[in-house]
């Protein structure tokens, strides 16, 4: 008998769970022969591209407070992930759910399902699978995407531009609100729980820059680290102009003159940095995306240099990092 069943009362036993809040899940992508229910999904890979596949757990009190609604936790731990299929231009197809709980607690999953299912029908994904048990709580998803044009981080070269979506900071400069750690009106908190519970997959931005980008990733341990992973696998380096940032307007409000450092190294913005050669730009900037160039990609070999008034800026702290 699995662990969780065998701990759990018998009415709210591993399978009850599944039965109960995961099992009526919407097939909303093709592909699924069978999904929830037995030993296995059975999947049918479109015809054309490649499949691109991705895995990411949350902790509580690790990457969320534990007390956090489970609405907004089930949409932040999906979108997450759906994030990293934005980063190699996939379209999302299908996911599978690692649910750890440290009890059967019916009005928290309802609440988590909900969130879950929702957000999954926003994006196309469908569930297909997974496990539960028992123990601290932890939600792990494996999404998986397929990419006709996949962007990578190792295609970067000496002259090509640098560029981030949308604007940096907000998430990074929400988290002492959302912990309690630094006080804000109502309405500020409400945005700032917005803009780390709901972060948007940039997957219709990923699809426009899929033939004019030479690589991309998503910004989640903060731009300048993040970026380093792109010099790092394509052997180059960046100069990065600070003044150039596209600073959110919420971290300017929360953070005031730390706010352009917050979005050079706060992370979870979970928007795409991504590099363009040069013959290019005239295209992608006749598209009008919300897309700002902070930079260029240089002879190196993997450093990451920022730049303030021509003058080297040195950040105190640079991403997060697990170990």
């Amino acid at each position: 008998m699995p662990e969780a069943q065998r701990d759990m009362p018998a009415a709210s036993g591993e399978f009850d769970i599944i039965r109960d809040f995961f099992a009526g899940a919407k097939k909303n992508s093709e592909g699924v022969v069978l999904g929830i229910g037995d030993d296995c999904a059975l999947l049918r890979p479109p015809a054309e591209g490649v499949l691109a596949t991705s895995v990411d757990t949350l902790v509580a009190d690790r990457h969320f407070p534990a007390g956090a609604d489970p609405v907004a936790v089930a949409a932040r731990a999906l979108r997450v992930n759906l994030s990293d299929l934005a980063a190699m231009n996939a379209r999302p197809l299908w996911f599978t759910l690692a649910l750890t709980l440290p009890h059967s607690d019916v009005d928290w999953l309802r609440a988590f399902s909900r969130g879950l299912l929702e957000t999954a029908a926003r994006y196309g994904i469908s569930l297909v699978g997974g496990d539960t048990t028992r123990g601290p709580l932890s939600i792990t998803i494996q999404v998986t995407g397929i990419s006709e044009c996949p962007l990578r981080r190792d295609g970067a070269s000496a002259g090509d531009a640098v560029y981030v979506s949308g604007s940096l900071g907000a998430a990074a400069a929400a988290l002492p609100v959302i912990l309690g750690q630094q006080p804000a009106a109502e309405s500020t908190r409400r945005e700032a729980e917005h803009v780390f519970y709901f972060p948007e997959p940039q997957l219709s931005l990923s699809e426009s820059i899929g033939g004019l980008a030479s690589s991309a990733l998503d910004i989640s341990d903060g731009l300048l680290t993040d970026l380093g992973h792109i010099c790092a696998a394509s052997g180059v380096s960046a100069d990065i102009d600070m003044q150039a940032l596209p600073v959110a307007p919420l971290a300017q409000q929360l953070a005031g003159e730390g706010a352009a450092a917050l979005a050079a190294g706060g992370g979870d913005d979970y928007q795409l940095c991504f590099t363009v050669p040069p013959e290019n730009i005239p295209q992608l900037e006749l598209l009008g995306l919300d897309v700002t160039r902070i930079g260029r990609i240089v002879e190196g070999a993997g450093e990451v240099r920022a730049w303030r008034d021509g003058e080297r800026w040195i950040p105190q702290a640079c991403g997060y990092q697990h170990f």
